[in-house]
C-alpha cells in the first residue's frame, strides 16, 4: 500500500528527529561510498525481488533527488511562494534504466551536487531558510523543512542499502 503524502512526510521527519541535518547531508555520500566499496556490479544491481530496488537503483535515485533538491531550493530562494513540482521516483528510475546503472557513476554525480547543496545551505540566513514554495502534493514547504525531509530521506535509503548489503552477503 502506498503512503499518502502526509504519511511520507511524517515518516521522513521522524527519521530526522534530533539530528543535525547539515551533518547528515554532508556525510551521506561518504557513507554510501563505504557501502559500495569492493562490491561487484552484480551485487550492486541485484534486486531482492521483482519491484524492489537494487543498490544501483537507490544510488541513482539519490542523484536524481539531489538534482531536484538543488533546483527546488534555488527556485524557492529566487521566487518564494512559487510551485514545487512533485515527481514520480519510480517512473524516473524506470525511464533511466537505473537497474543497469553504474552505482559508482551515480554516486559521483550525487556527491558533487550534494557538496554544492551543503555549501549553499550552510550560507543561508534564517530568513532564507524560512522561505517556502508550494509542493503540488504536500503543500507549503520551507527550505528548512525540505532540509529535514531530505535528512530523513537519506537515512531511509541508507538503511535500505545496508539491508541489501546484508541480504546479498547471506546469499
Amino acid at each position: 500500500m502506498k503512503e499518502t503524502p502526509q504519511q511520507y512526510t511524517a515518516r521522513m521527519l521522524s527519521l530526522a528527529e534530533g539530528l543535525d541535518p547539515l551533518a547528515i547531508l554532508a556525510t551521506t555520500p561518504g557513507r554510501v561510498g563505504a557501502l559500495l566499496a569492493g562490491r561487484s556490479a552484480g551485487d550492486l544491481q541485484w534486486m531482492p525481488e521483482p519491484g524492489r530496488w537494487s543498490i544501483a537503483q537507490i544510488v541513482s535515485h539519490f542523484a536524481d533527488v539531489e538534482i531536484v533538491l538543488g533546483y527546488r531550493i534555488r527556485t524557492i530562494l529566487s521566487a518564494p511562494g512559487g510551485p514545487i513540482q512533485a515527481f514520480d521516483q519510480d517512473a524516473w528510475v524506470t525511464a533511466q534504466h537505473a537497474e543497469r546503472s553504474d552505482a559508482h557513476v551515480s554516486l559521483s554525480l550525487f556527491a558533487a551536487i550534494r557538496a554544492s547543496t551543503v555549501r549553499l545551505l550552510g550560507s543561508l540566513t534564517d530568513e532564507e531558510l524560512d522561505r517556502f514554495g508550494m509542493h503540488t502534493e504536500r503543500g507549503k514547504e520551507s527550505i528548512r523543512h525540505i532540509i529535514r525531509m531530505t535528512t530523513g530521506h537519506d537515512r531511509n535509503h541508507l538503511a535500505q542499502i545496508e539491508r541489501l548489503v546484508d541480504a546479498r552477503a547471506r546469499g
